[in-house]
């Protein structure tokens, strides 16, 4: 692992003269590429200088060990340096091995969320509704931009069916966890009895399909226009602007009706139908690791029950580490970070886990 990282310092120092190359600077396309390779080293090349400070820290002090005789009193300050410097190796070391772990080809990528009520009729849509709301929030603090591409609502605020793509930097890194069944058990507005009622919605986390990733023949695609439903008036609901999209090899479905422009929603409805079919692919692909799935974070799989939010204890539970917390109405407000930072986590550790099993 050292020899490993000697490699990517020597690296990292490398791009750093690309980069101070007036040739460099008078290529913007260089110019980006360098910046992007420096910017995905650049933490490992920190924690591994640390890293290297740390041992030359601990070999001067068990030198000083042996220079000092036991019963004085420098003597137990060094030895109390020397168990310190210690812990921080082996602390240094492990997030080093998680660091240098094969990284995953998606977290880069923007993401199409997909969100459907399920079981509990209006209270599911109701729900479905309030999730979005959460990642919305979520996204205002990552800076991140939300497009709505289709979505179907209830006459009370509530949501059938949403799409949405999410832009922004690691997008896919911190959303890819929240795909499966998320189920909420409250009262609902609704139930003048005061029953506690348990509903359902499911979100699918689709890593944007990019044109390296996935090849479509526009022949095997179907288009249909028609009018846009809902408010929006005469140039909605009246010109031919929406535009579904079918895949006829697969029979996969996506329309798209956000914008006025027929041009600008078809160029939506394709970004999501390139995501859907390149998720079918990562599905066989997954499949044929099944054992070593099942030993991560879950499977992903969107019938999977990953999530409750009981609202009477202002309780959540992630299902999938056992993770409870009691601050349901924060993250309702796009804090989610409090279940997204433990999931990554877990996460890190059962690929470093596999890894070394593995050798």
């Amino acid at each position: 692992m050292w020899q490993k990282l000697e490699e990517v310092e020597k690296r990292f120092d490398e791009l750093q003269m690309d980069l101070a190359d007036p040739n460099t600077s008078t290529d913007p396309k260089k110019m980006r590429e360098t910046m992007k390779s420096i910017a995905e080293i650049d933490e490992v090349v920190s924690v591994f200088r640390n890293a290297k400070k740390i041992r030359t820290d601990l070999a001067g002090a068990k030198l000083m060990l042996l220079e000092t005789s036991p019963g004085d009193e420098m003597h137990e300050l060094v030895e109390r340096e020397v168990e310190d410097l210690r812990g921080q190796e082996k602390a240094i070391e492990d997030q080093l091995k998680v660091l240098l772990l094969p990284k995953d080809k998606n977290d880069q990528k923007n993401v199409i969320l997909e969100i459907r009520a399920g079981t509990g009729g209006e209270e599911a849509a109701l729900f479905a509704s309030e999730l979005f709301r959460m990642y919305c929030r979520y996204a205002e603090t990552k800076k991140w931009r939300v497009d709505v591409i289709d979505r179907d609502d209830t006459g009370i605020g509530g949501t059938k069916n949403l799409s949405a793509i999410i832009e922004g930097d690691r997008v896919f890194s911190r959303l890819k966890f929240e795909g499966g069944v998320h189920r909420v058990q409250r009262v609902p507005a609704t139930e003048a009895s005061g029953r506690i009622h348990t509903s359902a919605v499911t979100v699918a986390v689709l890593p944007e399909a990019e044109d390296v990733d996935i090849a479509l023949n526009m022949t095997d695609i179907r288009v249909d226009t028609f009018c846009a439903s809902g408010p929006g008036g005469q140039g909605v609901n009246t010109t031919y602007s929406a535009v579904r999209l079918t895949h006829v090899p697969t029979n996969t479905v996506v329309q798209c009706q956000d914008e006025r422009s027929q041009v600008k929603n078809k160029a939506k409805a394709m970004r999501v139908l390139k995501a859907r079919l390149l998720d079918v692919e990562r599905e066989k692909q997954d499949a044929a690791n099944a054992a070593v799935r099942k030993k991560m974070v879950g499977s992903g799989d969107r019938s999977e029950k990953i999530r409750t939010y009981n609202y009477p204890q202002s309780r959540i539970t992630d299902h999938r580490i056992g993770l409870t917390t009691h601050r349901l109405q924060d993250v309702l407000d796009g804090r989610l970070d409090e279940l997204v930072e433990p999931l990554v986590a877990h996460f890190e550790a059962e690929r470093l886990k596999e890894s070394v099993s593995s050798r």
